[in-house]
């Protein structure tokens, strides 16, 4: 018999707002997984690019092939090397945090340009404490990824379930973009996890994550819709914010695996 909590699924998101990765086991460190959000798009006044202005980026499927990065979109595709950058670090902004970052390479900026029909650059932040985020319920600084805000997002298959019970057209986990699906007994009893263990790592639960217009975006057509944002804030608003989900620090490094128990 498995445990009541086991991981059931791992996703990274090489590039942040673009496609994710699903992973059998994952290398959890300070910043989250390996190749989590290590690069993004930022616009020419050097702030992150997100679906939420452009729907689009969720068609780009980024695939990882030994130490490259390739990315699909509409049948075209582009690879990088994970470790390749430009020498000049560039002062970026994700949300109201200071990012170092720096260009990957000049003919990858132009393929992201021509494709998104604007211009942009693929950077990637290099080091651990290039970007810092301050919890305002926890009043520590983190040493964080280019991800929204913390290393690791964490969701209850329970909690998808009770939201697809109440949409017509059901969605699928990718709307919220988890880096750790759990199997759970209730709906958001994730919100209220505090220190666990899950394979080799301890992490530690800092708060639900808030939601935004880009869980409309459906992954797979790139296209907004009203749900399922519409739905949650019946009966997920908390202070003018609709949760979904709990953001993690990892307070090791290791491995995870999908079949892991979460041990409490």
């Amino acid at each position: 018999m498995s445990a009541v909590y086991s991981v059931k699924e791992i996703y990274i998101y090489p590039i942040k707002s673009l496609a994710g990765i699903s992973l059998k086991s994952a290398n959890a460190e300070e910043m989250g997984f390996e190749n989590d959000r290590r690069w993004m798009l930022i616009n020419t006044e050097n702030v992150h690019v997100t679906q939420r202005e452009y729907p689009i980026m969720s068609q780009f499927y980024p695939e990882i092939l030994g130490d490259k990065i390739q990315i699909t979109f509409e049948g075209e595709t582009h690879d990088f090397s994970i470790n390749e950058h430009l020498e000049n670090a560039i002062e970026s902004q994700v949300w109201d945090d200071k990012s170092e970052v720096f260009e990957v390479n000049k003919n990858s900026s132009k393929w992201f340009s021509d494709k998104l029909g604007f211009e942009c650059k693929l950077v990637k932040i290099n080091n651990i404490g290039d970007r810092k985020h301050e919890s305002s319920r926890t009043n520590e600084t983190y040493n964080v990824s280019l991800a929204d805000g913390y290393p690791y997002l964490l969701i209850g298959t329970e909690s998808l379930d009770f939201l697809n019970e109440k949409l017509e057209e059901k969605i699928t986990i990718k709307r919220f973009r988890p880096n750790i699906v759990v199997s759970t007994k209730n709906a958001h009893e994730e919100d209220d996890f505090k220190d666990f263990k899950i394979g080799e790592v301890q992490f530690k639960n800092i708060k639900p994550c808030g939601r935004c217009i880009m869980v409309n975006n459906d992954p797979q057509k790139g296209i907004v819709k009203k749900e399922p944002l519409k739905t949650l804030s019946k009966y997920r608003n908390v202070d003018n914010s609709v949760l979904f989900g709990t953001n993690l620090v990892s307070l090791n490094s290791g491995i995870i695996s999908v079949g892991d128990e979460v041990i409490f």
